[in-house]
């Protein structure tokens, strides 16, 4: 069988997930998670095929899904060694913007998919006794922005990563469980409707990122990235 780690990664149909599958397809073999099953399958394709990067639709907003993800993700390859909880999406800013639904939508996935994606994981990477999360927040989590309550379950986030980190580390296991917080600034990737082009960051530089975060020692706990394009002020 083969010996190499196994990285899972919700949202991974675009942008910062797809970026990092690419990225990381010669050194891992992928899980890709996603609503929109038919990218999935065609990033797949072209990273290998099944045996090297498995296909899993799901909503991480529901918690059976989550669980078929992460009970498909060992049955294929027996362990799970990176867990990128990245599936996220906004909203326009104001509190007169965007229906209900959609806000609703949005938290489900921002906020309690990333906690549904630790807990459904967790007992695994718990009983190898080491592992690694890498969560997507953003700056929008560590400053509040007018209007956005996409900034709030950033904040949320950041917040999630932490405690996360604070309870592996209060644990009396010994486990050797990575908790990194990915923060990045504006990334010109679909999640805007106007893309911001050149002046972004691209998600393959966040991809890198998450690439480094992987790549320290073993007992080195790289807890947060914040990566900005240099042009941007705050």
């Amino acid at each position: 069988m083969d010996e190499k780690k196994v990285l899972l990664i919700t949202g991974a149909s675009s942008g910062i997930g797809r970026a990092t599958a690419r990225l990381m397809s010669g050194e891992r073999r992928l899980v890709l998670a996603g609503r929109r099953v038919e990218p999935l399958e065609e990033l797949s394709a072209e990273l290998g095929g099944p045996d090297h990067a498995l296909v899993v639709g799901c909503d991480v907003g529901e918690w059976d899904q989550v669980e078929t993800m992460t009970s498909a993700a060992l049955e294929a390859f027996g362990r799970i060694d990176e867990v990128f909880a990245n599936a996220g999406f906004g909203a326009t800013r104001g509190f007169l913007e965007e229906s209900p639904e959609h806000w609703k939508s949005m938290v489900l996935t921002n906020v309690l998919g990333a906690a549904l994606t630790i807990r459904s994981t967790l007992p695994h990477l718990l009983e190898r006794g080491t592992g690694h999360y890498l969560i997507t927040s953003s700056i929008a989590g560590r400053r509040v922005l007018p209007g956005s309550l996409y900034s709030a379950t950033k904040f949320a986030t950041t917040a999630m990563g932490e405690a996360l980190r604070l309870e592996l580390r209060g644990r009396d296991d010994q486990n050797r469980i990575k908790v990194t917080l990915i923060e990045p600034g504006v990334v010109d990737t679909d999640f805007f409707e106007n893309r911001p082009g050149e002046t972004a960051l691209s998600d393959r530089d966040i991809a890198q990122a998450v690439r480094f975060a992987i790549e320290q020692p073993e007992g080195v706990d790289l807890n947060e990235i914040l990566i900005r394009p240099i042009s941007q002020e705050s």
